[in-house]
């Protein structure tokens, strides 16, 4: 219904912007043509009231709807904008693309949100030689904000910013609603299938520190992507094609020659690599040779086909127990898979006259672009350029994806950059209709603040760095003397929660942008925001009904009867956190920055300290510690605020347990 209210809104402002102009013009002419446009202007007059008059009655049925409370999460800060977004129509008819700003006040005093659009407007007006007091904009946008179920009063203050304080019977009523239907997303306009590529290992190499980051950072998106409703297409574009497995069968042949019927273990398959490597830069006939291995790969050989598929296995079972310590779910659909691709693709781009010869290569340039793309090596063979060209063009014509995200670090923006232009420059999509985007990130640093390395000067490997987790983990809660409370099965939950989760959170919680250091020290600390204080927090909210000796039903019936009062200032405050999940969520949409959850999680957590150390939700008699009196509105904001700390964990991929 929303869209159907744009689009008479915005049939109704053109109609008023012709009514304007042809005023003028009257005003203006004082000869007989003026009688036509008389007539054409009572026409636009008389369509203008009917449009005005169903405009009016949408805009009413779709108040009711709202005020009934949908069974889905309301975006506050997005139906301020509406809100917002109309009064500045209403009140500038004729000033096209206004600028709207709506934020949460970061000063209680002064409301709940504020708008901040009237200075921007006055800036634009002074572009186009209008001079207006940023204030006097405000005022007349105040004037036109349309009847709503969810403002309570608005005040201007300084130089034009509109304060906005919300009616706490709504925000109670939201509440309310998300405890009687769980923590559901605003419902998508339209669904659309997204494709997240990461994690991305290459075979016969086991996973290092350097696939952490993709592994967490793609599966919290997904993650993301599945609870707003979306269908999502997790891929893991494995490195198993290429000159490198011409080598290593090349030399398994010589130092391995059972290879066909069974496959080296994963350790010593990487130590052959780097064997084969040495040999492939200084051996010429071994040169020869694999280039043969590679021809006899690429035209399906079977021996070679076979010998490959071990390779392949063997590294996936270690890939895979990673992925189980990690839970990620994720389809492998590799190099090899797009090879059959690749000889279209660049007959596609010769077709249409985009490929240039450069000393033996072919390649592409794109607009704006100072490299160019290798689409034909010298020798014949493709590259790293073509088989992203052609997985790119898969996902789009095949998968027909709406949405594309690589998951990769920033080293590979560059190569990013030059595969999404050439796409849009052979007309393969269009980036205001299909977005596909590179979401980079920055290197995982040691606490020396250079990149993490074994003491030896080795990469990390990932099962390694996972074990000591596991280990540290372990340590921490038997410092605390948990081994003595929880029963072995529950400790084990409790380590394997903490240790995955510290690692997830600590790496998450960072500007994915920025390189981070790693240090377990840190991230199993329980002080600040870490998932060892957020795990903690969440167990705590848990256990307050269960020790005050309420049950579940007891609980549900209190949601179907119990106002949630939000007289207190802790109460409104906790109140207003929790239902600004939905708008972090939309923020994350946006720019794939997961840390801004962890911010907000942490936010819900200490606010919910506020509330708890000011309210009483249950008291006790302090001699015989006897529940004396349950105050069950505020035990409802406790199992909001557990609800929403769940879905933050849920999205963020960390398991909290019953007891910890």
């Amino acid at each position: 219904m929303g869209d159907t209210v744009a689009e008479y809104t915005s049939r109704l402002q053109q109609q008023e912007r012709e009514i304007h102009s042809l005023t003028a013009e009257i005003e203006c002419l004082k000869n007989p043509p003026s009688v036509g446009l008389s007539s054409h202007l009572d026409g636009l007059r008389e369509e203008n009231a009917k449009l005005k008059y169903r405009l009016n009655v949408l805009k009413r049925s779709l108040q009711e709807e709202r005020s009934q409370c949908s069974k889905t999460m309301m975006n506050i800060n997005q139906r301020l904008q509406e809100i917002f977004g109309e009064a500045i129509r209403e009140a500038f008819p004729d000033l096209e693309n206004a600028p709207l700003a709506v934020t949460p006040n970061q000063q209680a005093k002064f409301g709940d949100y504020q708008c901040n659009s009237a200075m921007a407007m006055a800036q634009m007006m002074k572009s186009k030689g209008l001079k207006v007091n940023p204030r006097e904009i405000a005022e007349k946008i105040q004037q036109k904000i349309p009847d709503n179920e969810l403002i309570e009063k608005t005040e201007i203050a300084g130089p034009g910013f509109i304060n906005v304080h919300l009616k706490r019977s709504f925000v109670s009523k939201l509440l309310t609603n998300l405890l009687l239907n769980g923590v559901q997303p605003p419902p998508l306009p339209k669904k659309k299938k997204v494709i997240v590529d990461f994690s991305s290992p290459n075979i016969a190499k086991e996973m290092h520190v350097g696939h952490l980051r993709s592994t967490i950072i793609g599966d919290s998106m997904c993650r993301l992507f599945e609870f707003l409703g979306y269908e999502v297409l997790r891929l893991n574009h494995v490195g198993d094609w290429g000159t490198q497995f011409g080598m290593l069968i090349a030399h398994l042949q010589d130092k391995f020659p059972d290879y066909l019927s069974v496959s080296p273990p994963i350790v010593d398959l990487q130590a052959f690599y780097k064997e084969s490597k040495k040999r492939f830069d200084v051996d010429e006939d071994f040169k020869k040779r694999a280039y043969q291995c590679v021809v006899k790969l690429q035209s399906k050989d079977p021996a070679f086909i076979k010998g490959w598929n071990l390779i392949c296995d063997v590294s996936r079972k270690e890939f895979q127990k990673v992925y189980n310590c990690l839970d990620i779910q994720i389809i492998e659909r590799g190099e090899s898979f797009y090879q059959n691709m690749m000889t279209a693709v660049v007959k596609e781009f010769e077709a249409k006259g985009l490929v240039e010869m450069d000393e033996g290569r072919k390649i592409v340039f794109a607009p704006g672009q100072q490299i160019p793309l290798t689409v034909v090596k010298s020798d014949g063979g493709y590259t790293y350029d073509t088989s992203d060209l052609a997985a790119l063009r898969h996902r789009l014509f095949d998968e027909q994806a709406d949405i594309i995200i690589y998951v990769t670090d920033s080293g590979q923006s560059t190569h990013f950059q030059l595969v999404f232009a050439a796409a849009q420059m052979i007309g393969w999509y269009d980036p205001k209709v299909t977005r596909v985007e590179h979401a980079g990130f920055g290197v995982v640093l040691g606490e020396d603040k250079k990149k993490f390395k074994t003491r030896s000067g080795d990469t990390v490997r990932l099962m390694d760095l996972l074990d000591e987790g596991l280990k540290r983990s372990m340590d921490k809660l038997k410092e605390k003397e948990r081994d003595k409370v929880l029963t072995p099965e529950e400790l084990t939950k409790a380590q394997q929660s903490v240790a995955f989760g510290c690692i997830k959170y600590a790496d998450l919680s960072h500007n994915r942008i920025n390189d981070y250091m790693f240090s377990f020290d840190k991230m199993l600390d329980d002080r600040g925001n870490t998932a060892a204080y957020l795990l903690y927090a969440f167990t705590r909210i848990r256990s307050i009904a269960r020790l005050a000796n309420i049950d579940e039903v007891t609980l549900r019936k209190a949601v179907e009867t119990t106002e949630i009062v939000l007289e207190h200032d802790k109460e409104w405050k906790l109140g207003k956190c929790l239902l600004r999940f939905p708008e972090i969520l939309q923020k994350i949409l946006e720019d794939l920055l997961l840390h801004t959850l962890c911010d907000y999680l942490y936010e819900l957590a200490t606010t919910f300290t506020e509330f708890y150390d000011s309210c009483y939700c249950v008291e006790k008699d302090r001699q015989t510690g006897d529940v004396v009196k349950v105050n069950m509105w505020r035990m409802l904001l406790c199992e909001a605020t557990a609800a929403i700390m769940a879905k933050c964990f849920d999205i963020l991929s960390i398991k909290p347990v019953s007891r910890m």
